[in-house]
């Protein structure tokens, strides 16, 4: 994949301040319908743009096969997968569920070296795009390779780790706001992976939005909320919802498997979804698999089906639908898959 040119990164705040503009025109209507209010907006900014692929996968990862790792991509010492996630073993998958591109986030397994995603990056640079991972190193150089990673070689979006920060350190410490300021410069999004609960991070998230408006957020996994079963996890819940008072933060509804309480197909997500798009309309609700670790938690197509299944069983319109599993994450990239 060619270097992507700064100057040419969608401005999101203009679609961030379209959306703004777009739910302000209900306002004075004491009887309007929030879910109504949130579905007119997606529908009406879709404009005439070209129509995207139907399915984009926000959320997966691909990591060299135990071949490629001893020969050229080697695996971070303590890291090592103990899944397939080679990049044959995805598009395998994706032909079978029918999924037309992906966003790739660096996965753990090669920590900071981006040359296995970055050479998947360049090989197929019209069925995917890139998330690098952010390094919170105490000397700053993780800013540096930022750039490198978005100006040369090509990633649209990074991913914040808290548990690759400092011993003690926060992500709104030094390094981190340079980090996430920098992003909304280059015009990437900052996914934010809260694996131990969003509880845990919600400050620092509030706190980066608060300070750096023109950054564009992503939760990833829903936040890591399960359906709330009592009030502790209605407060983080509500929470969770709550943050879609800050337009620019988005939510994946990804990695079902890690939120859901039930086994295959993860209906009980169903009331969770309903809520997300009450609040933050579907054009800021994308689907993500969580490939390869859902593979063996029910399957690839599989859990692409389940999401599916969620839409229809709240009822979502068609529109929202294609908002969810693809347009979303077309309108945020600017950017074209294909099925080649």
């Amino acid at each position: 994949m060619a270097a992507v040119k700064l100057n040419s990164l969608q401005p999101l705040a203009i679609h961030i301040s379209s959306n703004i503009s777009g739910l302000n025109g209900f306002k004075g209507k004491s009887n309007s319908n929030p879910r109504l209010q949130q579905r007119c907006t997606a529908q009406m900014s879709t404009g005439n743009r070209p129509d995207p692929p139907k399915v984009i996968d926000s959320h997966l990862h691909v990591w060299a096969s135990p071949q490629q790792a001893a020969k050229e991509y080697p695996y971070f010492p303590g890291q090592e997968p103990t899944l397939p996630g080679h990049v044959d073993f995805l598009l395998e998958c994706m032909r079978e569920g029918g999924v037309d591109g992906a966003l790739i986030v660096q996965p753990i397994n090669h920590k900071f070296d981006h040359s296995y995603v970055t050479s998947v990056l360049k090989k197929y640079p019209s069925k995917f795009l890139g998330c690098c991972l952010a390094n919170p190193a105490e000397d700053g150089t993780g800013i540096k390779h930022l750039q490198n990673l978005v100006s040369k070689d090509g990633y649209r979006a990074v991913r914040f780790n808290p548990y690759l920060w400092p011993s003690g350190q926060l992500m709104t410490n030094e390094v981190g706001k340079a980090m996430f300021a920098k992003a909304g410069e280059l015009g990437v999004p900052v996914g934010f992976m809260c694996m131990k609960g969003l509880d845990l991070h919600l400050s620092e998230i509030e706190q980066l939005c608060t300070e750096f408006p023109s950054t564009v957020v992503i939760l990833d996994h829903l936040g890591f909320c399960k359906p709330p079963t009592n009030y502790e996890e209605e407060k983080i819940f509500s929470k969770l919802l709550h943050l879609s008072r800050f337009p620019q933060v988005y939510v994946k509804l990804s990695a079902l498997f890690r939120v859901s309480r039930n086994p295959y197909p993860y209906e009980d997500l169903s009331d969770v979804l309903s809520k997300i798009v009450s609040s933050y309309g579907a054009n800021r609700v994308m689907w993500g698999s969580d490939f390869p670790y859902v593979v063996p938690e029910c399957g690839y197509k599989e859990a692409k089906e389940a999401v599916v299944k969620l839409i229809e069983q709240v009822e979502l319109s068609s529109s929202e639908k294609e908002w969810i599993m693809g347009r979303t994450v077309y309108q945020i990239f600017n950017s074209r898959w294909s099925s080649s």
